[in-house]
């Protein structure tokens, strides 16, 4: 078993601690500072760990030749050069401090996905922020995640569209640096993913294979399959929210509402208060139980001494404050 632990915050994250759950806000701030402020109250309202959104410069993460995707341009109607798109997206820098101070008041977790690379890293890293959430897209820069990696900090890496060899490529890309704090999420990108191409199975496999914490970043609709995800043993659980899925950006329709978001995470904590241990005993409660419900061998009929026992002045009933069945 994965005895990893690692730290992000006054959080510990392990195979025997609390899932930690990430509410991604991402991009759906749409360029507002309220409405960035709103996501982190509502991400801590909920009861979510983590809150994150995304660094970047638009001309840091694409040329101006990159295209939209089609769930993009659906989720948008329009269809314009990516670059166009994320110039109207990207957080502005001046806004950090207050997000930060914001979650700092929440008692949440202000994280942020270094989505321009080397740029993006070194301004969270001048915020200080505790850990360093990569997206799929980033998993085979390895460049950026060597450089990040440096800095010592958790490495929480988005695997969508990666073979198994590419995983295991950029992780032992960061192992080199001297750092091991890394949890890899299984992950499909696709906005939103349909059930059949979930694929949670591929988790178990990445427990096996891979000397690392492991999670699930979900892009599904609704609550079920991230809940699936941690029965499996995830220790750690993205999800991306929005305030409505009725306002315009490309991320909107594929997010958790507010209420969605927080019956997620009840229902994350209420699996995990049902895991109880690996041992298998009777409860306090089923200790009150067993005189009642299980039975002892009793007279069936008057037996008198010298009497042979038999099947017919013989029974087995309720309660059980005598002789044990296996007596019988």
């Amino acid at each position: 078993m994965n005895k990893n632990i690692i730290k992000i915050g006054n959080k510990k994250i392990s195979k025997d601690s609390p899932v930690f759950i990430i509410a991604e806000a991402g991009v759906n701030h749409n360029q507002r500072l309220d409405l960035a402020l709103k996501l982190i109250d509502v991400a801590a309202l909920c009861g979510a760990d983590a809150v994150k959104f995304q660094t970047a410069r638009a001309e840091q993460v694409v040329t101006a030749a990159g295209e939209m995707a089609d769930y993009q341009k659906k989720n948008l109607g329009v269809t314009e050069s990516q670059l166009d798109m994320l110039k109207k997206l990207m957080l502005p820098e001046e806004w950090y401090p207050k997000l930060i101070k914001r979650s700092r008041e929440k008692k949440i977790i202000f994280l942020s996905t270094p989505h321009g690379g080397f740029e993006s890293v070194d301004f969270l890293q001048k915020l200080n922020v505790p850990a360093f959430k990569f997206g799929s897209g980033d998993l085979t820069n390895l460049p950026v995640l060597q450089y990040a990696a440096k800095f010592k900090k958790p490495m929480i890496l988005g695997t969508g569209m990666a073979t198994m060899a590419e995983v295991k490529e950029a992780i032992e890309c960061i192992k080199k640096t001297g750092n091991k704090k890394i949890i890899a999420l299984h992950c499909t990108t696709n906005y939103p993913c349909p059930l059949n191409e979930v694929n949670l199975k591929a988790m178990e496999t990445m427990m096996q294979e891979l000397d690392v914490l492991i999670g699930y970043s979900d892009h599904t609709l609704g609550v079920q399959v991230p809940i699936m995800a941690v029965t499996m043993g995830a220790c750690v659980i993205e999800k991306h929210f929005t305030l409505s899925k009725k306002m315009s950006g490309p991320d909107h329709k594929a997010s958790l509402e507010p209420d969605e978001l927080k019956k997620m995470v009840e229902a994350i904590r209420n699996a995990e208060n049902a895991f109880g241990s690996m041992v298998k005993k009777p409860t306090k409660a089923e200790e009150k139980l067993k005189k009642i419900a299980r039975k002892s061998i009793v007279a069936n009929l008057d037996i008198k001494k010298g009497d042979k026992f038999t099947v017919n002045n013989l029974a087995i009933k309720r309660p059980g404050t005598g002789l044990i069945p296996k007596e019988y």
